[in-house]
C-alpha cells in the first residue's frame, strides 16, 4: 500500500450526552465536517459512544458495551468508505460475557477494520474506576497499515508510559494517536489544575521527541457528574497535535468543541530522525532490567 507523504489529521473534540445514538450521530456529522476540511484520518475521543461512565462502579453499565465488529463499526465502516477516510474509533468492547475491553478499532478508507487495539494500562483512581470495567489488553502494541501509512493508537492512561510509545514506534508507526478522557476533579483544579494539564501535554510531547513521531491526542469536554452527590469530572479538552520535535502545531480550547486539523509531513519526520537519531543510538544491550517491576535487590548500604 502506497504511503501518502503528506496527509491531514482530524481530531474531534466534543461533549457527550447520555444517549449513545445521539453521540454516534454527532460524531458522524463531525467526521463529515473534518473530511470537508481535508482530513485523511480522523480520531474520536475515548469511549465516544457515552459519557465517561467509569466515575462509578455499576454492573448495569456493562450494557453500554458492544462487540467489535458490531453496530458502531458497521456504521463507521460505511462512512469511511463513503468519505474515503481512515477512522480511529474508540469503543467499549464486549468480547464475551464478563470480558470487556477499552478498545479502539482502526477502520481503513475502504471501510474495513484493519486492526484492533485494547488498552493496556488500566487505572483505578477516584472517579476513574476502570479496573471494574476493563480487562487489560492482550494484543500488545501495534502499528496498522492504512491509506495514510503505518499508524498506532494507544488509549488515555497509556499516554503516561514511555514504554508503550517506544514499542509502538518500533513497529514502524509515524504517528501515535491518544484518544482520551481526562479532566480535573473540581476541588483540585485551583491548586493543581495547571500543573496537571501541563504534565499531560508535556509527557506526550516527550514521546513525540524521543521516538521521532507525530503525536495526536484527542480529549472530550464538559462537566460530567454521575449523580447529584458527586462533584464529577471537568474534562479539560485541550486536544493537540505535536510534531516530532515536540512543537504543538494545533491545539483546541479547554472548554469548547473543536475539529482540529493539522498536516503530517513524513519528509519532516525523516529529517528530524536523521538529525536526532535516537532510535539509532539506543543501547539495546543494556536494557534487560526494563522488564522488571522494580529493582529491589540492591545491597543495603552499610551503616
Amino acid at each position: 500500500m502506497a504511503t501518502l507523504r503528506k496527509f491531514t489529521v482530524g481530531l474531534i473534540q466534543m461533549a457527550f450526552s447520555p444517549d449513545p445514538d445521539k453521540n454516534l450521530a454527532a460524531a458522524v456529522s463531525r467526521i463529515e465536517e473534518a473530511t470537508e476540511g481535508g482530513a485523511h484520518i480522523v480520531c474520536l475521543p475515548e469511549l465516544f459512544r457515552s459519557r465517561y461512565f467509569c466515575q462509578t462502579e455499576d454492573a448495569a453499565l456493562f450494557d453500554l458495551a458492544e462487540p467489535i465488529p458490531g453496530p458502531t463499526t458497521k456504521t463507521l465502516g460505511k462512512l469511511a468508505r463513503k468519505l474515503k477516510v481512515v477512522l480511529v474509533a474508540p469503543l467499549f468492547e464486549r468480547r464475551a460475557a464478563g470480558i470487556y475491553h477499552n478498545s479502539a478499532a482502526m477502520i481503513d478508507s475502504n471501510g474495513e477494520i484493519v486492526g484492533l487495539y485494547r488498552k493496556m494500562h488500566i487505572p483505578d483512581d477516584p472517579s476513574y474506576y476502570e479496573k471494574f470495567y476493563f480487562t487489560p489488553g492482550d494484543l500488545g502494541y501495534q502499528a496498522f497499515d492504512t491509506r495514510v501509512g503505518r499508524i498506532s493508537t494507544l488509549i488515555c492512561w497509556d499516554q503516561w508510559y514511555p514504554e508503550a510509545a517506544r514499542l509502538s514506534a518500533l513497529k514502524g508507526a509515524n504517528i501515535l494517536f491518544y484518544p482520551t478522557a481526562i479532566g480535573w476533579h473540581p476541588h483540585e483544579k485551583k491548586q493543581h489544575g495547571k500543573a496537571q494539564r501541563e504534565a499531560w501535554q508535556t509527557v506526550q510531547r516527550g514521546h513525540a521527541i524521543a521516538n521521532g513521531v507525530y503525536v495526536a491526542s484527542v480529549n472530550r469536554i464538559g462537566h460530567e457528574t454521575p449523580n447529584a452527590e458527586s462533584a464529577g469530572i471537568e474534562f479539560w479538552g485541550s486536544s493537540f497535535i505535536s510534531d516530532p520535535q515536540g512543537v504543538v502545531i494545533a491545539e483546541a480550547p479547554v472548554d469548547k468543541p473543536a475539529i482540529l486539523l493539522a498536516e503530517i509531513d513524513l519528509a519532516h519526520l525523516e529529517d528530524i530522525r536523521r538529525n536526532w537519531p535516537f532510535l539509532r543510538d539506543r543501547r539495546i544491550d543494556t536494557y534487560d532490567g526494563m522488564s522488571r517491576r522494580f529493582h529491589d535487590d540492591t545491597p543495603s548500604p552499610k551503616l
